[in-house]
């Protein structure tokens, strides 16, 4: 069989590049070449280093070269990505076939559906990469095949929980992706999701490669008639140095974690695209500081620049008698250390996955898009983490925040529980990729099957 050369696009957001890098470095240990193209601002973030063999990086200028702003429109920017990702496509496309190693498989992320048009005029097998969980690609799917007013009823608070077919839990209004709510706001956004459902309507066999493991998700893995789901994941770094958006020296965290006791630190993490207001950070801050555990606490600056933002705390200088508050820190090898004891976290599916892989229980603090449905597996599902409640104003309080550390970090039974959860889908989570596991034997499936000649 002739070596497959994969070629692979992602949307240049950090949590998708990053889950895309790892499938590419998989694909590669099983002899595969790949070539991944990647927008300007995004390679400016990765770090240098000894090449990859098997990888070839090509940069593309998708016009946002400084990277995408909150004051850009957001409409512009994904047309910019389809115009000049479909002029690089079509050169790689091309330049390969003329140089011997035809393109086999084109590969894209999510919110780039129109990559997958552009593999059917090249005559190039493609699959898309959802780096989300299979469930949420369930909720998706079904929204748009037939069950829009199910989960339009449901989106209403006072409305009753629904159940969607191969789901194994019910749905209230705040479980449902945020983009589905009535009140949901980012409606450009939610199309670029429905161009994704109907281009697999397009395929004579669509398939989906999930960033999941069947272990954990076997019901919503097998939910979709007309759309095979295949789980490949978790894609999870063994390292830290394959990735994007590395500030500082992560020596710093490290040490200082060395001198804390075994499970007796609280991370606190939130995505990069997770705004969470002043009042919020006060109300975190708060229980941090009552709670009288050592903290290590991430907080981003809006501007990128690798600084903590100094005006978003009032306490400043308390916290930091307690604990440690950063710009960035290596995730995982937080995560895997031992004196870790719980993940605040706004339970985006990388860090969701990061902690499974780690065996770290959580408090589960969602914020949008499909944050709430990974709370809610988190919590009622995988029994690994508690979700938090708001308050009528949508403000989390210290009080209620302390209450799911004391829960989560406590001697009592459910604590226990729940870190013997958080230990055995960590067991489950790396026997999936070990070789011959069930994310291992998948990827080899659907690669013989690509080899073979079948529509994909």
């Amino acid at each position: 069989m002739e070596q497959h050369h994969f070629l692979i696009i992602s949307h240049p957001m950090q949590g998708h590049i990053n889950p895309a890098l790892l499938f590419a470095k998989r694909l590669i240990r099983t002899g595969a070449h790949v070539t991944f193209a990647v927008s300007v601002s995004a390679h400016r973030r990765m770090p240098r280093g000894p090449a990859l063999p098997g990888l070839t990086l090509v940069p593309f200028s998708d016009g946002y070269d400084d990277g995408f702003k909150l004051e850009d429109h957001p409409q512009h920017y994904l047309s910019e990505i389809k115009r000049c990702g479909s002029e690089t496509l079509r050169r790689i496309t091309a330049i390969s076939a003329d140089q011997g190693r035809p393109v086999t498989c084109l590969v894209h992320t999510i919110l780039l559906a129109w990559a997958a048009e552009l593999a059917r005029s090249l005559q190039v097998p493609s699959v898309l990469l959802w780096i989300q969980r299979a469930t949420v690609f369930t909720i998706y799917y079904h929204y748009f095949n037939g069950y829009g007013y199910v989960v339009g009823d449901c989106s209403n608070e006072d409305s009753s929980p629904i159940q969607l077919p191969g789901l194994p839990m019910l749905l209230s209004s705040r479980d449902i992706p945020s983009l589905l709510v009535s009140s949901n706001i980012h409606a450009l956004w939610l199309s670029k999701f429905q161009e994704e459902i109907e281009a697999l309507r397009q395929e004579t066999n669509p398939k989906v490669l999930a960033n999941t493991f069947d272990a954990l998700e076997a019901e919503a893995l097998r939910a979709m008639d007309k759309v095979k789901v295949i789980g490949i994941g978790p894609l999870v770094p063994s390292d830290t140095s394959f990735g994007v958006d590395i500030f500082q020296d992560p020596s710093d965290c490290i040490d200082w974690l060395n001198s804390k006791h075994e499970s007796s630190v609280v991370y606190v993490s939130f995505g990069t695209l997770c705004v969470v207001s002043k009042q919020q950070m006060e109300e975190i801050a708060r229980a941090l500081l009552h709670s009288g555990r050592p903290f290590l606490w991430v907080i981003r600056s809006a501007s990128g620049n690798g600084e903590v933002e100094e005006e978003k705390l009032s306490c400043r200088e308390e916290l930091e008698e307690k604990g440690m508050i950063v710009a960035w820190c290596p995730q995982l090898d937080v995560l895997s250390h031992p004196s870790l004891g719980c993940f605040i976290t706004h339970c985006g599916w990388n860090s969701t996955l990061e902690c499974l892989a780690s065996g770290v229980p959580v408090v589960a603090f969602p914020q949008w898009t499909d944050q709430g449905t990974n709370g809610k597996l988190i919590e009622d599902v995988w029994k690994s983490g508690v979700r938090v409640t708001a308050n009528e104003e949508g403000i989390v309080e210290g009080e209620e925040i302390k209450r799911c550390l004391e829960v989560v970090m406590g001697g009592g039974e459910r604590g226990e529980e729940l870190r013997r959860n958080a230990g055995k889908w960590k067991d489950l989570a790396r026997e999936a990729v070990k070789d011959g596991g069930s994310s291992d034997n998948n990827l080899k499936a659907f690669l013989d099957e690509l080899g073979g000649g079948s529509t994909l």
